[in-house]
């Protein structure tokens, strides 16, 4: 079995002794790390003044975790500038929150070269790379210019937009021909991978472009549940609520969550259904990220706003239907609460999968489950049939979606999260990786052949950042 190299922004590092519990992406790639040689390789999540070549390397359960430091300059540009500034909003289809500089796109070029030099130096010419997310869109051309013939394979977590709107971002057929250097691109839905292909053909660009759908370990996730509900915590969360029926919402604190809505929804439900008040609790979980970005801190804003407002005008002296927490919790706490909830409630404005609809639909009693409540728009609403969908732009459409889920019986409520299980237990993570990769190796050519042609991507013009990085070359 070839060796498997995996590459993301951020690296999952195990830390000795450490309690903290892995990430959604090192959950998901468990399965396809087991029992195989493998390199991770990416950012250490730490800065350093000079951009080093020479990786920190931590090895653990046959994992060799492989990861380098940023410089403040390539972090503001690469990192905080194009990749969330301009290519997370124009994936969310947020076109009007998309900052371009120039700079910015080179800068994140310049790390991307740079990450494509210090892994081509450690690859051995039968290893399959498998690459995450749109922070390394570049990195697959970087390594052809530099020899590589290896399977490559890209995956991308979060939506993409159709063709028309992917077109106004400046210099974006740089990019689309960035992506072509790959050998499989996986997408989260077939709608994605339409767009991507349309938008790849559009420029006269062509590669493998496929829908793989990211799963979870259902049955994992509802034991960790199950004795996370018996924990001091959520029993401190279930006496709180005096009998009421809590809703529940995690999610990191993004526009792209549609968030400013779902409290809106919560007030509709108070507003249009009366036999509601005092029997709700809505608690929000949405811990700070990205809060450098003014669009993050005006979204804090906005939120505490109406938390506040919504709570002045509905809340007696012996109940607020708001609760809002912008501190991290550990999976395994957010998993009780998740068990707790009547209602999952999952509203984002656009969103590549959505792995907490999945958990808390795995999360849940099985004997008294409760509903969840999911925007349309999300790519786990292809996937779970049994929630209520509901469009996460109109406020009154989620107080109804709400009101379905309280009013609901148990013998429906049954049915729905008896179908929705099933359907997780089928689309596994080990399924989604191991589908991946089988794809990627059937789809390669030998290592080396040269027989796969590969689109040349535009060359970006010098910046400010290339002067400091180390120069390209073997």
């Amino acid at each position: 079995m070839p060796r498997l190299v995996i590459v993301s922004n951020r690296v999952p590092v195990p830390k000795p002794g450490a309690k903290t519990q892995p990430g959604g992406l090192a959950v998901a790639l468990k399965d396809a790390l087991e029992g195989r040689s493998a390199i991770w390789f990416g950012w250490s999540g730490q800065t350093s003044r000079e951009p080093g070549d020479e990786p920190a390397i931590v090895e653990a359960n046959g994992v060799s975790y492989a990861t380098v430091d940023l410089t403040e300059q390539e972090l503001k540009l690469y990192y905080t500038g194009y990749s969330n500034g301009t290519l997370w909003p124009l994936l969310h289809y947020r076109m009007g929150l998309v900052e371009f500089r120039r700079e910015e796109e080179e800068g994140y070029r310049a790390v991307n070269e740079r990450f494509a030099r210090v892994l081509a130096a450690r690859l051995r010419p039968d290893d399959v790379i498998w690459v995450h997310d749109f922070h390394l869109f570049p990195l697959a051309g970087a390594l052809r210019r530099l020899g590589l013939g290896n399977r490559i394979g890209f995956f991308l977590h979060v939506p993409f937009p159709p063709a028309p709107f992917f077109a106004a971002l400046p210099r974006g057929e740089a990019l689309l021909a960035d992506i072509a250097q790959y050998d499989l691109v996986g997408m989260q839905t077939e709608e994605d991978a339409a767009n991507l292909s349309g938008a790849l053909a559009g420029a006269g660009l062509s590669t493998r472009v496929e829908a793989f759908p990211i799963g979870m370990d259902a049955e994992g996730f509802a034991k960790t549940a199950a004795r996370a509900a018996r924990s001091a915590e959520a029993k401190r969360l279930a006496e709180s609520l005096n009998g009421r029926a809590l809703l529940l919402g995690v999610d990191r604190l993004d526009y792209s969550k549609g968030l400013p809505n779902r409290f809106l929804g919560v007030d509709r439900l108070l507003r249009r259904f009366p036999e509601q008040r005092r029997n709700v609790t809505f608690l929000q979980v949405a811990p700070v990220s990205r809060g450098e970005l003014q669009q993050y801190r005006s979204l804090r804003r906005e939120l505490d706003e109406l938390a506040g407002r919504i709570n002045g005008q509905h809340a007696e002296v012996d109940w607020a239907p708001i609760r809002w927490i912008t501190r991290a919790s550990s999976r395994t706490s957010l998993s009780g609460y998740l068990r707790l909830a009547k209602v999952g409630l999952v509203t984002p404005l656009r969103d590549g999968m959505n792995l907490v609809a999945k958990e808390y639909v795995a999360a849940q009693d099985e004997k008294d489950p409760g509903v969840l409540v999911l925007s349309r728009f999300a790519g786990a609403a292809a996937e779970l049939p049994g929630a209520v969908l509901v469009n996460p732009h109109d406020p009154d459409e989620i107080a109804e979606g709400l009101n379905d889920a309280l009013s609901m019986p148990l013998e429906e409520r049954q049915a729905r999260w008896r179908e929705n299980m099933a359907l997780l237990k089928q689309n596994s993570a080990a399924r989604w990786s191991k589908g991946f990769l089988a794809a990627l190796g059937e789809d390669a050519t030998p290592p080396g052949s040269g027989s796969r042609p590969h689109a040349e991507p535009a060359s970006p013009a010098p910046g400010p950042l290339a002067s400091c990085l180390p120069s390209s070359g073997g």
